[in-house]
């Protein structure tokens, strides 16, 4: 069996705790609010577990919870937040638009690969994109012969 080392980031949380994150900002941006009821939904969990969640990352000062109202991040879970969606972005790109990865596919692995790679990789993978886009990439018969390659 492989044991994956987490990478350096601006935590030591878990997948799972880093995903409590990433739903509160997404759930901010479209409603406005979080409730865990919303969260549980989002996540597809029970409510119980996202209460137990949002327990812990209250005590780690990654969020602000009062019992029955909304949950908001802190300026700490905010920036958390904000750099596994940076790092899911870029990881999807990657995989969609130069790999050609079905986006259904490319959507479920950058949520998994967003947690293992740290700051540094995700960077060195934004400016390989741009690179291979600029120079590369640009007439679109270099990217059906790309596809082509990359299929076989």
């Amino acid at each position: 069996m492989v044991k994956y080392r987490r990478s350096e980031s601006l935590n030591n949380l878990s997948a799972s705790l880093e995903n409590y994150l990433e739903t509160i900002a997404v759930l901010k941006r479209k409603k406005a609010c979080a409730r865990i009821g919303d969260i549980a939904k989002y996540l597809n969990v029970k409510s119980s577990s996202v209460n137990v969640a949002i327990n812990f990352l209250a005590e780690n000062k990654l969020v602000i919870h009062e019992k029955y109202g909304y949950v908001d991040l802190t300026d700490k879970g905010e920036k958390i937040a904000l750099e596994v969606q940076r790092k899911h972005e870029i990881v999807y790109k990657f995989l969609n638009t130069l790999l050609f990865i079905d986006s259904k596919v490319a959507e479920r692995e950058a949520c998994e690969i967003e947690h293992l790679v740290g700051m540094e990789t995700i960077h060195r993978l934004e400016r390989l994109y741009s690179l291979l886009k600029k120079y590369f990439l640009i007439e679109y018969e270099h990217m059906i012969n790309l596809k082509e390659y990359l299929e076989k």
